[in-house]
């Protein structure tokens, strides 16, 4: 197990450009782009893609302009997302303390890396993390709109839905926390059949079924379990953006999915004085 104290940015200059100010530019850009039709409350959680910012960033624009009112109460935020390079069993927390990106240092919440700990089902690994995109490429959108917070970086592996409740329910808080899931849809089908499939899938979110699979969505275990959760914490799920890689830079032959999905709370209940 690898014990640094910080996690370089791994895919800066690949997945997004490696300059602070263009950077930081492109993203404000890509949120003054977005227009998330959103009803009701600011969402206490979203589904945002990870690809290169070429491709996805438009989309993950979109949620991440939703939540863009909560800049002056968010101060934690909880990442989970998919292992591509090396499987983990349950859940990976690095254990390095700070994640860097061109936009600067994040640090992780030292409370909850500390507390979590005491699940038998997560480890403290760096190796997983080291060259993860999933998490990483949130970032900047997220250092764009929030001052000062801590993160609480978790990779999914092989975990049931139920495992992933559990651990929302410890880290669930209050205004002061967002819950994000980084995950893709469908991976390299033609564009209409690409379409078909999404659709599918968002469909399939909507409604809250928690049986996604990692052919729906790369990041199938992470949302099974927000969704069983949005079913027990009566959220309400909307559909903010649904594109592919066809749509944005790419060609048709051989398409990437991608969607940003907002969770919102119920309204408090108002009770008419008589």
């Amino acid at each position: 197990m690898a014990t640094a104290s910080v996690r370089p940015a791994a895919v800066a200059g690949q997945f997004y450009v490696n300059d602070e100010r263009i950077l930081r530019a492109q993203i404000i850009e890509m949120l003054a782009a977005a227009k998330p039709q959103l009803r009701g409350t600011v969402p206490k959680a979203i589904i945002a893609p990870h690809a290169g910012y070429l491709y996805s960033g438009p989309i993950a624009a979109s949620a991440y302009e939703a939540v863009a009112p909560l800049a002056g109460s968010v101060r934690r935020i909880v990442l989970l997302g998919p292992s591509h390079r090396m499987a983990v069993a349950g859940f990976a927390l690095p254990a390095a303390q700070v994640f860097m990106t061109p936009l600067g240092a994040v640090p992780v919440s030292r409370t909850d890396w500390l507390s979590l700990q005491a699940r038998s089902d997560v480890s403290v690994d760096d190796r997983p993390h080291a060259r993860e995109h999933a998490l990483e490429v949130q970032l900047p959108f997220l250092q764009t709109l929030f001052d000062n917070f801590e993160i609480v970086p978790l990779l999914v592996g092989q975990a049931s839905p139920q495992a992933v409740v559990e651990v929302l329910a410890e880290l669930w808080g209050g205004p002061e926390t967002l819950i994000v899931v980084s995950s893709d849809l469908s991976h390299y089908l033609p564009y209409r059949q690409a379409q078909w499939t999404d659709r599918a899938t968002i469909e399939q979110i909507i409604e809250l079924r928690p049986t996604l699979t990692p052919e729906q969505a790369c990041g199938a275990a992470p949302i099974n379990g927000l969704l069983l959760c949005a079913q027990r914490r009566m959220l309400i799920p909307q559909v903010l953006d649904l594109r592919n890689s066809g749509d944005t830079a790419g060609g048709r032959d051989s398409v990437v999915g991608y969607a940003s999905v907002a969770f919102s709370e119920p309204e408090p209940a108002t009770h008419a004085r008589h």
